[in-house]
């Protein structure tokens, strides 16, 4: 196929282009190399020696050239037909090449001024990488027109589809690695084209990169056939391009004619579509760029092959005090590309290269769209309080919290419709959520073949949930919000933990970006996570973890929130704040099926206000101390903690009780380790200094001991879930992790043992009582009526 694309090469670059494509290309080149290399002497202007070397060197050679290829080549384009277009650097450490270019354009220059456009920003530009205090050896927060994090590999396309959703000029040229198309997030990527909308949608143009190994090891894509891989892609809904080769000119020439056609087809299928109104699924380009593994680098050191094999993935020559005859090869490469032709006396890149780059924010250094906080615009939100729950008094009425939620999120989608800046994602689970009303304002997004008994299926919506990968919509809101919307991701609590670590990367992100005076702050990344550990009637033991809690909770403080509303009206006033935040990571965990509703709206606003809160209703401590705390986080343990309440107020009166709700988690840490924290002060005053604490909690108990292993109250008994399951009832359930009634009861009388007989008798009665639950659950196959049945009575108007 390499010959046959040749053979169609046409001279699209006139010689003088040419030429200067291949310097500014060889300008490109020679930066990377300095960045991994040099700590001085940026110019050559003396014979390089060892002290002009960093001590540590460290990097990545073998993806480098060819993404410096590409960046020229876009930049050709771009200008040629004022494209909308940004560049995300799949492969893992392209740092050099995207850093480089970025300076080249002028943007980094712009960015931080110390880093200047001569020979003193040079050394400046190669100290600062892979360095103390610097850069890092991959595309990061700190690189102007990046919205991905390439440390970890996996999701280039994702978040490129994520950004061209709602942006209908944009174009994101996204390089793939080859290494990074093993991963099981990217290889399903390549399904993401029917989701894109060619009219009210921008366009992703993949550029899969083979350059042929990975580490140590060759990759399988640069393995198959040629054909095979054609027939791949076409097969993924892809019109697949070769640019083939590794002699420069030719090459140059071949990638100019590619993305002549390229472009072409991206306009031909936006005319069509936006003349027509035609929403037929396009067969949308993409290139497949195969260049040597370390290109236009040192062909052999030392005897061995190093050019076009996995020898030039990273450094590809030592320069040390071990190898100081290296010196001279590491010169000789970098003069191979014969600075003295590209930049001026002063170290100032030639005038007619720089004026290749495309100018201003057509740069792709400077495009707006990855510097989303600038395009940002505050969602309309409606009034939540039009959407209360009427609750007459506590647990008087039962209701589905997220039901009452998706009414909510419709209102929220219609009023931004036109201003295409809200997106709801999910993997196929927004109806078992329960959040259906949202589909009575918008589809779901579907570009591929429906048929007649589909649902809720259409071109253009709001809603992205037909792909069955969390990665996926992970990704996609990811690029949405990085780019300057607006969204909330849905999900089964337990299957969230499949984004762990895209979740760690993101806010890594928002982390380091708060560092940086130029990076705007963006809309907050939200998680609903439902169908929770505590109401898995038929899927049972595997649908059961709530551990995304902990792994969100090792974050930095700055960036992390977590929620745990009691109630349908604690959640809608939780799901508003995280709409209207900023640069946050928000964790909001709710149930769908109906459970019993505590608090008034004008409670709910005050009780999630504040955080943290003693229901005063619900104890019996009232001018007096209390003899326990009893406190819960969490729907589930909410219910069974005012459950157990109610037993004790019923048969131990004398019991003096306070009830504690906690809806932010945060509020349990010091105030000198979370904004959200309470100071010691008042932490004392809510859960006393000395008194026994049984915490009911919705997770592993150990992140609460965790939140407050400072505090002074060192009596704290917490229950949560303890990987304790199969498939049963829900109250079996928690009797199986002891956050039941009974047992938290029981746990408060080995905890009194001033109680004396009352609580004997009594707790033998709740041991009876577990052993009829048992027996009923296995004959009946449901909850005890009493169970099914209990509510909340006002024990103080009773009386």
């Amino acid at each position: 196929m390499e010959t046959e694309a040749k053979d169609k090469i046409t001279k699209t670059l006139s010689p003088e282009l040419l030429q200067k494509i291949n310097a500014y290309w060889r300008a490109a080149n020679y930066l990377s190399v300095g960045q991994i290399y040099l700590y001085d002497n940026p110019l050559l202007k003396e014979p390089l020696k060892l002290e002009h070397v960093k001590p540590l060197v460290v990097g990545h050679w073998g993806t480098t050239a060819g993404q410096n290829f590409i960046y020229v080549h876009l930049n050709r384009i771009i200008k040629k037909y004022d494209l909308d277009m940004f560049y995300i650097a799949g492969p893992g450490h392209g740092g050099p090449a995207i850093v480089g270019n970025v300076y080249l354009e002028g943007t980094w220059t712009e960015v931080y001024p110390n880093v200047t456009q001569d020979g003193a920003g040079l050394k400046n530009l190669f100290k600062q990488f892979s360095f103390p205090g610097g850069i890092s050896s991959h595309v990061a927060p700190t690189t102007p027109g990046s919205i991905h994090e390439g440390g970890e590999l996996g999701y280039s396309l994702s978040h490129a589809f994520g950004a061209a959703f709602d942006n209908p000029d944009l174009i994101v040229a996204c390089v793939v690695g080859d290494g990074e198309a093993e991963t099981g997030p990217l290889a399903t990527s390549w399904q993401s084209n029917k989701f894109l909308n060619p009219i009210t949608d921008g366009v992703v143009l993949p550029i899969l990169h083979l350059n042929g190994y990975k580490i140590s090891n060759p990759t399988i894509l640069a393995r198959i056939e040629d054909d095979e891989l054609e027939h791949f892609f076409k097969g993924c809904g892809w019109n697949p391009y070769f640019v083939i080769g590794d002699d420069p000119l030719t090459m140059h020439e071949l990638m100019a004619s590619t993305l002549e056609k390229v472009i072409g087809d991206i306009h031909a299928i936006q005319k069509n579509a936006r003349t027509n109104n035609d929403n037929t699924r396009a067969r949308w380009p993409m290139i497949i760029f195969k260049s040597p593994k370390g290109w236009t680098g040192p062909k052999k050191i030392d005897g061995l092959q190093i050019e076009g094999t996995f020898r030039s993935h990273q450094v590809p020559i030592l320069v040390d005090a071990d190898h100081p005859d290296h010196v001279k090869l590491l010169e000789n490469w970098m003069k191979s590309y014969k600075p003295e032709e590209l930049f001026d006396k002063n170290g100032t890149l030639n005038k007619e290269l720089s004026e290749l780059a495309p100018k201003g924010n057509y740069r792709m250094g400077s495009n707006l769209h990855t510097n989303g906080g600038v395009l940002l615009k505050d969602l309309h939100m409606p009034n939540f309080h039009d959407h209360a729950v009427h609750v007459p008094s506590p647990g008087a009425i039962k209701a589905s919290d997220t039901t009452v939620l998706g009414y909510f999120l419709k209102e929220v989608i219609t009023l931004n419709r036109d201003h295409h800046n809200f997106r709801v994602f999910g993997p196929d689970e927004t109806l078992s959520n329960l959040l259906g009303a949202i589909f009575e304002t918008s589809n779901r997004q579907w570009e591929a073949r429906t048929e007649k008994d589909d649902e809720f299926l259409s071109p253009s919506a709001e809603v992205v949930d037909s792909m069955l990968s969390e990665h996926q919509c992970e990704g996609f809101l990811e690029g949405y919000l990085l780019t300057g919307r607006h969204g909330l991701f849905n999900c089964y609590e337990a299957f969230i933990r499949i984004v762990d670590s895209m979740f760690t990367q993101h806010a890594k992100w928002l982390k380091v970006t708060l560092e940086l005076p130029w990076r705007r702050k963006i809309s907050s990344l939200n998680y609903l996570l439902t169908s929770h550990v505590w109401q898995q009637d038929h899927n049972g033991f595997t649908h059961q973890d709530p551990g995304f809690l902990g792994h969100v909770m090792n974050k930095k403080a700055d960036i992390v929130r977590v929620y745990l509303p009691p109630d349908a009206n604690c959640l809608l006033s939780v799901v508003d704040h995280c709409l209207r935040s900023r640069h946050y990571v928000n964790v909001v965990v709710a149930g769908k099926h109906a459970l019993p509703q505590w608090l008034t709206m004008d409670e709910a606003v005050i009780h999630c206000t504040e955080g943290i809160g003693i229901w005063q209703w619900a104890g019996n401590d009232q001018g007096s101390e209390p003899d326990v705390v009893m406190a819960c986080s969490g729907d589930t343990p909410t219910l069974e903690t005012l459950a157990a309440v109610s037993i004790l107020r019923e048969h131990l009166p004398d019991v003096k009780i306070r009830v504690v709700n906690v809806v932010d988690l945060m509020k349990l840490q010091s105030s000198s380790e979370h904004p959200h924290g309470l100071n010691d002060q008042d932490y004392d005053s809510i859960f006393t200094k000395d008194k026994h604490i049984i915490f009911n909690f919705h997770g592993y108990p150990w992140l609460v001991h965790r939140l407050t292993y400072r505090r002074t109250n060192t009596k704290l008994h917490v229950r949560g879930y303890k990987e304790e399951g199969t498939i049963t009832t829900p109250f079996d359930l928690r009797v199986q992790n002891e956050i039941d009634r009974f047992h938290l009861v029981i746990d408060v009388i080995d905890r009194l043992p001033s109680l004396g007989s009352k609580g004997d008798y009594l707790k033998q009665q709740l041991k009876d009582k577990l052993i009829e639950h048992k027996h009923y659950v296995s004959e009946h196959g449901k909850d005890l009526p009493e169970i099914l049945n209990w509510k909340w009575n006002n024990i103080d108007k009773a009386k």
